[in-house]
């Protein structure tokens, strides 16, 4: 907050900002240190770069994947670019696992992710596939499912004075903590809401069929790769009214939930293979949306019209807005 207290008046990307501070929230749970800047701008440079670049690497369609004869070849070039990337990634935390692992004192007081690696006898490389595990599958994700929930909110004026209402209400001091979140339904209805137009991962990871079935008449062979497209089960007309409106209320009142019961809502999918973000996110969401929310008043750049605001999204391993939305804000509080 303190990063956008001093950006007052001036254009930032809700993306970035939000991108950075998840960052720094992870590397907190697993080094205890800050390993993104705030002021960072794009992709230029540090371990969020990386981070991404990573994101667009698996991203990027395969032709091995789809013809069996290349699979020994790598005609893209993806393999090499990626294990490049991996092993230049693993380099920039190297340092805190090698300084940690020479301090290291058995039986001593756990105070990060890392503490308990060692203490249980983790190599450093499965430490190191753990961190980009973590940091793959939570920063961008709740990054983006935020800028989607901002960008919806302040686009309706409806919502935006419900939420501002309920926010008003039940938050009595100036700073959110995370015990607040559960007192504000219409908040966690909207990024119920978000969730629904909007899934992270419209894809969800790719599943493999472990045996030849059948389902609706169509034999799935054994070993076939599946994806399930949730981003269209989340719009079905046969499932959801109006699916293509933004309409926070569908939820109130509602058993619907995220974490892989409902099959009509699957935004972090089910079963084993669940994303393993959506404990953090389902935290860290709610918290960061109602403290940008309660702390500032935003406004587009020039005076635009927020209900006139572009909600192209631009497809990828995860769903992004097209436009990256850039606000001013304004202290509250």
């Amino acid at each position: 907050m303190d990063f956008l207290v001093a950006r007052e008046g001036k254009v930032v990307s809700i993306g970035e900002v939000v991108f950075s501070t998840v960052f720094n929230t992870i590397s907190n749970l697993l080094f205890s240190n800050d390993l993104a800047g705030l002021e960072e701008k794009g992709m230029s440079s540090g371990l969020k770069s990386h981070v991404r670049k990573l994101m667009l690497l698996v991203a990027t369609p395969n032709i091995a994947d789809f013809y069996p004869i290349f699979a020994g070849l790598d005609p893209q070039g993806l393999r090499r670019k990626l294990s490049k990337l991996v092993e230049e990634t693993f380099a920039i935390w190297a340092i805190n696992i090698k300084e940690r692992r020479n301090s290291y004192v058995h039986d001593s007081p756990k105070r990060d992710f890392l503490d308990v690696f060692l203490a249980n006898g983790f190599d450093d490389d499965q430490i190191n596939w753990l961190a980009a595990e973590l940091f793959s599958a939570g920063t961008d994700t709740t990054a983006t499912t935020i800028e989607w929930a901002v960008a919806e909110i302040l686009k309706n004026k409806e919502v935006m004075k419900k939420v501002d209402e309920e926010l008003e209400r039940e938050i009595t001091k100036n700073t959110i903590s995370e015990s607040d979140v559960s007192g504000l339904p219409y908040l966690n209805a909207c990024i119920k809401e978000t969730l629904r137009l909007h899934p992270p991962v419209p894809l969800l990871v790719p599943h493999r069929a472990t045996e030849t079935c059948e389902v609706m008449k169509y034999t799935i062979p054994k070993d076939s790769q599946v994806l399930v497209n949730v981003w269209a089960i989340s719009r079905d007309p046969s499932t959801w009214e109006d699916p293509l409106s933004f309409k926070p209320d569908r939820f109130l009142g509602s058993n619907l939930e995220f974490k892989g019961g409902n099959y009509e809502f699957l935004p972090f999918g089910a079963g084993r293979r669940i994303c393993p973000g959506l404990p953090m996110a389902n935290k860290l969401v709610p918290l960061i949306l109602a403290s940008l929310i309660r702390c500032f008043d935003w406004s587009l750049p020039n005076g635009e019209d927020l209900a006139k605001l572009d909600m192209k999204d631009k497809f990828g391993v995860v769903l992004q807005k097209e436009q990256p939305l850039v606000l001013v804000p304004k202290r509250r509080l």
